[in-house]
């Protein structure tokens, strides 16, 4: 039987969410402000380097915090967007971009980290950091509502059964819990690069209330539904507002904010 590949190794996947990166922008949340404050307050300076930055949320945040941002993002429809939002944007996947000698005091990503190479991007993030500096990245962890999540997944399934996206199983635990293979993932890359001390989980719980039109709206930026033809998301969307119609109208998504963060070595060159 085939292994699944890896999920940075879905480059088709990491590179599509440029379909509507409006949409994307408009609808992705931004990150806790005390999430943000903690890794900033933890970092030797304000110079960030921010891999997949895709339309720029996090790095607009960190530009507002008093941080000078240098995004880099593989699509180049989601650069041209984040440019057009005053930042300064490299097209090119993480393990490929070229810093050029440039050092930087942060190197984080805003639910991206998992699209680049864990060990690869750890590397290349432990050459780019000046001593004492930190990588930092993070993510939305989220945790919908059981009713919505099976009608994601029975929709999901019928729909696109061979897909190495696995939607609709209704976790147990928390919106963290649900994540940590991700989070694993990404501690055990940085570990296995090298030059870091051991990697800790910062996290921050927030709720927000979704309206059936909210959601729908922010469904088709998914990776897993950015190339579903129109015909099935529209079928997809249909069952999952049927489902939040039955709930009232609307729903509270229970979300965990989520930093994997480690210190780069006092001996880097």
């Amino acid at each position: 039987m085939p292994t699944q590949p890896e999920i940075h190794q879905l480059r088709q996947a990491a590179e599509s969410f440029g379909v509507d990166p409006e949409r994307y922008d408009r609808t992705r949340p931004p990150y806790p402000a005390e999430l943000l404050d903690r890794i900033l307050a933890a970092t030797p300076g304000r110079a960030v380097l921010n891999p997949g930055c895709g339309t720029g949320i996090e790095s607009r945040q960190l530009q507002a915090a008093g941080c000078t941002v240098l995004g880099v993002e593989p699509d180049p429809r989601m650069a041209a967007f984040a440019r057009g939002a005053g930042l300064d944007v490299e097209v090119a996947t993480f393990e490929e971009w070229e810093p050029a000698g440039r050092r930087f005091d942060l190197v984080t990503a805003g639910t991206a980290w998992h699209w680049i190479d864990p060990v690869a991007g750890a590397a290349k993030a432990a050459g780019v950091l000046r001593p004492g500096g930190r990588l930092a990245p993070f993510w939305h962890a989220f945790r919908l509502p059981d009713e919505v999540t099976a009608a994601v997944g029975a929709v999901y399934r019928r729909l696109l059964p061979d897909s190495p996206f696995q939607l609709g199983a209704v976790p147990a635990g928390s919106a963290l819990d649900g994540y940590q293979p991700i989070l694993t993932r990404a501690a055990d890359g940085i570990r296995a690069a090298g030059g870091f001390g051991e990697p800790e989980q910062w996290h921050v719980d927030w709720e927000r209330t979704y309206t059936r039109d909210e959601y729908l709206d922010q469904m088709p930026t998914s990776g897993a539904l950015t190339r579903l033809p129109a015909e099935q998301l529209a079928e997809l969307t249909g069952a999952v507002g049927a489902v939040i119609d039955e709930l009232g109208g609307s729903f509270v998504m229970a979300y965990t904010s989520v930093a994997v963060t480690a210190v780069r070595a006092e001996t880097a060159a």
